[in-house]
């Protein structure tokens, strides 16, 4: 009876090592995952800076390519009244505005990838999200599991206590019975 609860008590130790290493493996995935999820959060940020940036950017460069194209307006506007000075401008401002167009879209292009870029890092950042809730729900079992290991533990500690204590008394018995047969 003694062998079998001081096994049952190695194998409840045993057992509350297990749980503590897979407590501690947890928390060094949850602070790993913790730490993936701060790094995504500081790449997101900044991208979104860069896009901000970005797009201020591609709004002065619009700004000033509006601004160079009522220029060229008013200079087309103003060369009327030379029919031969209004044809060469007229080249130079198609020229011009052909390569002002192609200047917007790649901008716009570069815009709508940066965009699609953030929205790839928020679902990255919510799946990492989730990954940290469901390892922080495993923690909390695990906590559990060790108050439950350990007040375990705490009883069959306490039995065996109580088990050494009626034994030292029937040892006792025995003597005294002894010492009595022998008078």
């Amino acid at each position: 009876r003694l062998t079998e609860q001081l096994q049952e008590i190695n194998n409840l130790i045993r057992s509350k090592i297990a749980v503590d290493e897979e407590n501690a493996r947890l928390k060094n995935e949850f602070s790993n995952l913790n730490q993936k999820f701060k790094d995504k959060s500081q790449e997101l940020k900044d991208t979104e800076e860069c896009a901000q940036k970005k797009e201020e950017q591609n709004r002065l460069v619009i700004k000033n390519l509006e601004k160079e194209n009522k220029g060229l307006n008013t200079c087309c506007a103003g060369l009327l009244n030379d029919l031969e000075k209004l044809r060469n401008q007229e080249a130079q401002w198609k020229t011009e505005k052909s390569g002002n167009d192609a200047r917007i879209k790649i901008l716009e292009t570069d815009l709508a990838e940066a965009r699609e870029q953030m929205k790839e890092l928020r679902s990255i950042c919510s799946n990492l999200s989730s990954q940290v809730a469901v390892k922080q729900e495993e923690l909390s079992q695990k906590d559990c599991d060790v108050i439950k290991a350990k007040k375990e533990l705490q009883e069959l500690q306490n039995l065996y206590g109580q088990n050494t204590e009626h034994t030292a008394q029937q040892a006792e018995l025995i003597k005294q019975l002894q010492a009595l047969n022998t008078d």
